[in-house]
């Protein structure tokens, strides 16, 4: 799924209306129309109690005006508000005369802002799309009384002040949203920590907006979902074996972090790879036989951390970082791998700290290699940005530069390239927020690129599958409940949903 920038937004809306031959305001109907059916799915008239809309003077105050209609029809007790202007959209000029005779549009005013009731229902039609700076005088100490207001708060689209995919001043007046209801395809903005107060919970209804538009539209940011993976997991051979899936190595744990290294290793186990080894110290030896009989053990010779690198022959994909630790003589095994290794690496947690603390390390990195850095292990590894708008910058040219792709974990998990391609992930919960959930990660991706995948299409899979996991395990015990243990138990379950099957 793409995502397009508001002007591609606005383009697909006349693409549609070209395609059926219809027109704008018969467009902005069916809009309209489904957020006001989406709403009246979720609140009774009586549910809704006092429904305030507020409109802009543009095509999102139409949208109010419609659904305002559509509500009123249905028994809602409706207040209909809209902001003044010198001229309003031709859309909007239109359903204002389609206003039944019992629902008033009243004109706002800097001495008349309505009150707004305790618990009441409001619903934003400010500005949409076409907003392009920040808003001021009226239109901002409207969204600033609304905010004030102890009030239920859906938006239409897009809160109103937010812009759907620039930065803007911190301290813009933008609405603060419980739910966002938008159309066909998410706005970037929806992606952003920085905006999770003002979005809220979002929505996306489809309205039929033109296909054929939507797949010729140029875009470097995607939206990944199961459509978007299709075709990416084969199917296993029948007559496959365990040299078919190829042999890991896992180079994990530290005194104190086996469990960092067992959580890798059980994730690298439960994603379809063949064989694994794991290099740890020699005192996570008989937790590892104990806990995982099913990985071979290679201990290194000192007893607390990795001191030496192993043989690389034998191994298809290489991860490492999980519980690791940063002495100096781990530090010399991870330059080493970077020199000598010939197969794909994936990097977690101390390795990119040690990356991060030491430009010349970072020179050494492989082409193709995936790094999994939450912010501050990026911050580490880029530098530091002022905004999420300017991270997505620093992280294209990462990868860039450094030929790599780049797992930036979060709520949208976003995956860099270096194509400069950016992909958020879907799946996911906050349940996840919790210890060892990156070296789940680091060991799926691990088994995903033994078993040969190609690296794009493993590292979608990858962020996908630990996502959806994390989904399934939180219905057995609850987001508090989520431990990043039960995300191994559902791995195989979330890849096997992706699993491509061949047509009878």
């Amino acid at each position: 799924m793409k995502i397009l920038t508001a002007a591609q937004t606005r383009q697909a809306d006349q693409a549609t209306i070209q395609e059926e031959n219809s027109s704008s305001v018969a467009l902005m109907e069916r809009a309209a129309t489904a957020f006001a059916q989406w709403l009246m799915a979720r609140q009774t008239p009586a549910e809704a109690g006092e429904t305030l809309i507020f409109c802009g003077p543009g095509n999102n105050g139409g949208d109010g005006l419609v659904a305002a209609r559509l509500l009123h029809e249905a028994g809602y007790q409706v207040g209909v508000f809209a902001l003044p202007a010198d001229r309003y959209s031709a859309d909007f000029g239109a359903n204002r005369q389609r206003l039944p005779a019992g629902l008033a549009l009243q004109t706002l005013s800097e001495a008349d802002l309505p009150p707004i009731p305790t618990g009441a229902l409001v619903v934003d039609a400010l500005f949409g799309t076409g907003l392009s700076r920040p808003l001021s005088g009226l239109a901002a100490d409207l969204v600033a009384h609304i905010n004030q207001a102890r009030a239920r708060v859906v938006a239409i689209d897009l809160p109103s002040g937010l812009l759907a995919d620039a930065p803007q001043p911190a301290d813009s007046a933008i609405i603060r949203a419980r739910h966002t209801v938008s159309f066909e395809l998410p706005k970037l903005a929806f992606l952003l920590p920085q905006h999770a107060a003002n979005v809220g919970q979002w929505h996306l209804l489809p309205i039929g907006l033109s296909r054929a538009f939507q797949a010729q539209a140029p875009s470097s940011i995607y939206f990944v979902d199961a459509t978007l993976l299709a075709g990416r997991l084969p199917q296993r051979a029948k007559f496959g074996h365990k040299g078919t899936y190829g042999h890991a190595l896992l180079l994990a744990g530290s005194r104190g972090k086996i469990g960092a290294a067992l959580l890798a290793t059980q994730a690298c186990l439960r994603s379809g790879v063949g064989l694994l080894t794991v290099r740890t110290p020699a005192v996570g030896y008989d937790i590892l036989q104990t806990a995982a009989p099913e990985a071979m053990a290679l201990t290194d010779p000192a007893a607390d951390f990795i001191s030496e690198l192993p043989d690389l022959t034998p191994y298809s994909a290489i991860g490492i970082g999980p519980g690791l630790d940063k002495q100096e003589a781990t530090k010399r095994v991870l330059e080493k791998l970077l020199r000598e290794a010939q197969v794909p690496l994936i990097l977690d947690a101390d390795a990119l700290n040690m990356l991060g603390a030491d430009p010349e390390l970072l020179k050494l990195l492989p082409p193709d290699s995936i790094l999994t850095p939450h912010p501050k292990e990026f911050e580490r590894l880029a530098g530091p940005a002022p905004d999420d708008y300017h991270r997505l910058e620093l992280l294209r040219s990462f990868c860039r530069t450094h030929r790599c792709y780049v797992v930036l974990k979060g709520a949208y998990t976003c995956l860099g390239t270096p194509a400069g391609e950016l992909y958020f992930n879907s799946t996911g919960n906050p349940g996840m927020a919790t210890g060892g959930s990156g070296d789940v990660l680091t060991g799926v991706l691990t088994a995903l690129r033994a078993q040969k995948l190609p690296v794009l299409d493993a590292a979608l899979l990858g962020i996908y599958a630990h996502g959806r996991a994390g989904d399934l395990a939180a219905q057995h015990t609850g987001e508090a409940g989520l431990v990043a243990g039960d995300l191994t138990r559902f791995i195989g379950p979330a890849l096997q949903e992706l699993t491509t099957s061949e047509a009878f």
